[in-house]
């Protein structure tokens, strides 16, 4: 859900809960007038982002009615809007004590739950929340994200076809179910809902659906495709950063490796020490055998920190320019801290190889398949060495 959306909703929730707090207190004592009075005050607060006056009026609340339901829940939301998330569920826990089934503290609950990542906390508290009200399309797109986030792929589509089911264009159950199809890399379905919302809002799509569009080819490697999408998105931010790194990487697909590198350093112009792009800023100038900004590259990412792939890049530049025992050394390094890693073990045999020593070479892939790994690629190379 997009904050705008999430403050929307929050809002909504407070302003009802205000209309319920001033309610309740009709034709009550003057102290209870005096406590509707703050809860309004203290509503209207939170609505308006000021959440010191509103910490304020519901504290007054609590020092004389401690277990205020009002007051708990608007303490709170207040915290929560703070991020003092772990403080929040204090508040919703208290009231949730005194005043079982509160569907505010309920929903609050399960939000800061989701907020510290305990997304099976949050389902519980959700699936409470239910309950009461099993048609609020809100809070069962919120459960179907979390299925979502803990890998639960049935439970989560599922969720997300109900609020289909009462809403047939609901954006949050379509973008729900992209996110779900691509993260378990079902691209083709992914591209489906994608390609929903895209035809809803085609004049004014979220610059969102487009990367995400743009990836599902990249994933499917039709790179032409994706890059029509990532252009489009680049388009409207000339420095998004998911559009950049899908240009990139698409060129890099279809071996145009001097447009992925216009890419990769447009991303380094925002970001010079992404040791990532830099590692592949690097990959791009050794493909095109310019060794000496591969080099300069790699370096400027072990620079700012260890990385197994810079290491594996100047491995690389140093076999390809006849250093066969510098590179050995290195990936044999290297093999030891990442033993699982089968292009380790490709480019260790291809040097062995280009030192004349076959049954070495022989040895290096043998080593790798004892580890009890299948591997097409090493499978291959042991075959031809073999015959």
């Amino acid at each position: 859900m997009s904050d705008v959306i999430k403050r929307i909703v929050d809002d909504s929730f407070q302003m009802e809960e205000a209309a319920n707090a001033e309610n309740s207190y009709a034709g009550q004592t003057t102290e209870g007038l005096e406590i509707s009075e703050l809860s309004k005050k203290g509503y209207q607060y939170l609505k308006e982002n000021k959440i010191n006056n509103a910490v304020e009026c519901f504290s007054s609340i609590l020092a004389v009615d401690e277990n205020n339901n009002y007051a708990l829940v608007g303490m709170g939301d207040a915290t929560r809007k703070r991020g003092s998330f772990r403080d929040a569920v204090n508040y919703y826990q208290r009231c949730l004590v005194h005043h079982p089934g509160n569907n505010y503290a309920l929903f609050g609950l399960a939000d800061c739950y989701k907020a510290l990542n305990q997304y099976h906390k949050a389902i519980e508290i959700w699936e409470q929340y239910l309950v009461h009200d099993d048609k609020n399309i809100t809070v069962l797109t919120r459960v179907a994200d979390a299925y979502r986030k803990v890998r639960d792929f049935k439970h989560s589509k599922a969720v997300y076809q109900r609020v289909l089911d009462m809403e047939e264009q609901n954006p949050y159950a379509i973008i729900g179910l992209g996110h779900l199809h691509y993260d378990f890399k079902e691209y083709r379905e992914a591209l489906f809902y994608w390609g929903k919302m895209l035809e809803a809002n085609r004049e004014n799509v979220d610059i969102r659906v487009l990367t995400s569009i743009g990836n599902c080819h990249r994933k499917l490697k039709t790179f032409e495709e994706g890059i029509v999408y990532f252009e489009k998105a680049l388009n409207r931010d000339l420095y998004n950063f998911y559009a950049l790194f899908g240009l990139a990487d698409c060129y890099r697909g279809m071996n145009q490796q001097d447009k992925s590198l216009e890419y990769w350093n447009r991303i380094l112009d925002q970001d010079p020490r992404n040791k990532v792009i830099l590692t592949r800023a690097g990959d791009a100038y050794r493909n095109l055998n310019n060794y000496e900004k591969a080099v300069e590259y790699y370096q400027r990412a072990l620079n700012i920190e260890f990385d197994t792939y810079a290491v594996l890049g100047l491995a690389v530049v140093a076999k390809a320019l006849g250093k066969y025992d510098e590179a050995i050394e290195s990936l044999g390094r290297l093999i030891q801290q990442d033993a699982r890693n089968y292009r380790l073990y490709l480019e260790l045999a291809d040097c062995r190889l280009k030192k004349g020593e076959k049954q070495k070479a022989v040895e290096v892939l043998e080593e790798f398949q004892r580890l009890g790994i299948r591997n097409v690629n090493i499978q291959e190379m042991l075959e031809k060495l073999r015959s």
